[in-house]
């Protein structure tokens, strides 16, 4: 079963809600890679918190980078370099949800992107999606190097809130799925999460 790896159409875009979200949905394994900044309130512990089936495990990032910055600057900072071929997908006999550090194009070293990351790990994709001015740009770009990488895109999870015109576009230009739309949840908890899967059309194969 190949891993699903939750990227995004640029930083801040709901990702790590995302990701919760599907989490509980199904019951996966939560591993992300690279952590920059926050270590106190990382994204696993985001997400820990928000889940509430008991058969997640929660992996151990490879890298934990103490600047809110892309992952080679902010190991620069550090002074260390990510060894890209140091980073293996942890050993579960779950299926294992995967998130990235911003959108595919973020650099982790001097040679390589989160894109080349996903490519390694032969991961499915999902495309988290908000909605402003630039995000058609944005989208299609990403869905076009996911296309010349031969890289599976499963979907797009629309987060926050609805534009149909631009939705309808995306979804009539591209061909890729809209799997469904998780609106900015204003009771963030366990309940919300789990809530907000039941609305995504997604089934794992």
């Amino acid at each position: 079963m190949k891993p699903l790896f939750v990227t995004g159409i640029g930083t801040d875009v709901g990702k790590t809600v995302v990701s919760a979200v599907l989490v509980e949905k199904l019951k996966a394994d939560y591993w992300k890679p690279i952590q920059s900044g926050d270590l106190d309130n990382s994204d696993t512990i985001k997400v820990r918190n928000l889940i509430s089936n008991s058969q997640t495990v929660f992996h151990p990032e490879a890298y934990r980078l103490t600047q809110p910055f892309s992952p080679h600057k902010s190991a620069a900072i550090d002074g260390v370099e990510i060894d890209f071929d140091a980073i293996r997908l942890p050993a579960t006999t779950n299926r294992l949800l995967v998130e990235g550090a911003g959108g595919l194009m973020v650099p982790l070293n001097a040679k390589h992107l989160i894109v080349d990351l996903i490519e390694k790990l032969d991961a499915e994709v999902i495309l988290v999606v908000s909605n402003y001015l630039g995000s058609i740009n944005h989208t299609l770009l990403s869905i076009e190097v996911l296309k010349g990488r031969n890289i599976d895109l499963k979907g797009i999870i629309i987060s926050g809130e609805t534009d149909t015109s631009s939705e309808s576009y995306l979804s009539a230009y591209s061909g890729v799925k809209i799997l469904g739309r998780i609106p900015i949840l204003s009771d963030l908890d366990k309940i919300s999460i789990r809530e907000a899967g039941e609305s995504l059309d997604f089934d794992w194969k």
